[in-house]
């Protein structure tokens, strides 16, 4: 295990003896750090924290710390993140509250870039990028592959689609389609589908073309969104993508944008 001399280790901590540990971190007593993680420098980590396999944390990252929410009373809350992320510099990931389930957690192979906020009791999945000083407020659901744009604030509750992309400087009060760009431009829209992110991640184009179909029902057509969601359910060839929209769209509690 490589320590640097000026680092604090809680006794209690459990590291596996692969990790690196650079100068002045500060890691707590319940925190569990994975094989192969590298704290480069300056990194907190406090709180029952659990960190899987060959996550690198770049410099004054705040990690598993409690949760900026004024119920919050010291109670024993988690934050989990899985392996292979990148979490960038001066990030601050808190461990979940009580009323929000208690756990705030992390899938794998994510990119976290500069500044990034992410709040109590947020659920991110995988393969997710989130650029510099996007800000998710607590109890936010961010979907595999969803890519969240630089300055984007994210209310609370909100829900990221998955495969969607949103523009920076877009503030997100409402739930992000899947598969979507939305931006800011003129007001918060959904421009349509990310058909170009689909194909770079191998959606064929039967698929894509199928979801074109779907969007343009509900951004192009004259109807409502519930009569969107009728027609595309009548429509026996629509295949999971559009299955999986139309669950998201039923499920949203916000509402969507479109």
């Amino acid at each position: 295990m490589s320590i640097h001399s000026t680092a604090i280790v809680d006794p209690k901590a459990k590291i596996h003896p692969s990790c690196k540990l650079g100068p002045y971190c500060v890691i707590g007593a319940d925190v569990e750090l994975g094989k192969g993680c590298q704290l480069m420098s300056h990194v907190v980590m406090e709180g029952s924290t659990k960190i899987g396999v060959n996550n690198r944390f770049f410099p004054f990252s705040s990690i598993g710390l409690a949760p900026q929410d004024i119920t919050y009373a010291g109670e024993r809350t988690r934050l989990e993140i899985g392996d292979h992320n990148e979490i960038r510099e001066f990030i601050t990931i808190n461990r979940g509250t009580v009323k929000g389930g208690g756990l705030t957690k992390i899938g794998d192979h994510n990119l976290i870039m500069a500044y990034t906020h992410v709040a109590h009791d947020c659920q991110i999945g995988s393969h997710i990028i989130m650029a510099n000083a996007a800000t998710l407020g607590g109890h936010v659901t961010v979907e595999d592959w969803a890519n969240v744009g630089a300055l984007c604030p994210v209310h609370h509750f909100v829900r990221i689609g998955t495969h969607s992309i949103i523009g920076g400087g877009t503030t997100v009060t409402r739930d992000v389609l899947p598969f979507s760009k939305t931006s800011a431009e003129r007001g918060t829209h959904a421009y349509g589908l990310n058909a170009i992110g689909l194909e770079r991640r191998g959606f064929s184009k039967d698929r894509i073309k199928k979801l074109h179909h779907a969007y343009r029902l509900l951004l192009a057509s004259k109807l409502n969104t519930t009569q969107a969601v009728a027609k595309m359910k009548v429509e026996t060839d629509r295949g999971e993508d559009v299955d999986l929209l139309i669950r998201f769209i039923e499920a949203s509690d916000r509402g969507v944008i479109k």
